[in-house]
């Protein structure tokens, strides 16, 4: 279980090796709420996260998908990119519910904008750039919604 904890990255590198961390620890049934500005480094995270899953296959951001399903790794990976969704019965169509209560790990880009519906069990990402610490300096920040 991961509960409040707080990870600095120096470089993309860094934030890469955090995500793998962190998804080497995920267990089934799992949901990640990734939360940062745009040019945070969340696309970065979220391609360790499929790295600490056992995704060998290029992982995008699925922000014109809205969700891209990766099944190759020990525990099905379902990333989802919420930015450009328009209201939250679109979740619905794309069979949201079903993922997120089922036996696979979820990560969700920009979850922020679909709160309404998140589980109540799940876990809060949140990076941010410092930059008066370096330009590619970020804390990444991970703990129970």
């Amino acid at each position: 279980m991961i509960d409040n904890v707080i990870k600095e990255s120096f470089s993309a590198e860094d934030t890469f090796n955090i995500g793998r961390e962190i998804a080497e620890l995920a267990e089934p049934g799992e949901v990640y709420c990734l939360y940062g500005d745009l040019g945070t480094g969340k696309t970065v995270f979220s391609q360790g996260f499929g790295a600490g899953l056992g995704v060998t296959e290029p992982i995008s951001s699925p922000t014109f998908t809205i969700l891209k399903e990766y099944d190759e790794g020990r525990i099905p990976f379902y990333h989802f990119d919420v930015y450009r969704i328009g209201s939250e019965d679109e979740m619905e169509e794309i069979g949201y519910f079903d993922l997120v209560d089922g036996g696979g790990v979820c990560l969700i880009e920009w979850a922020e904008l679909i709160r309404d519906i998140l589980p109540k069990d799940c876990y809060k990402v949140t990076i941010k750039k410092d930059t008066e610490k370096g330009f590619d300096y970020r804390t990444i920040e991970i703990d129970r919604m």
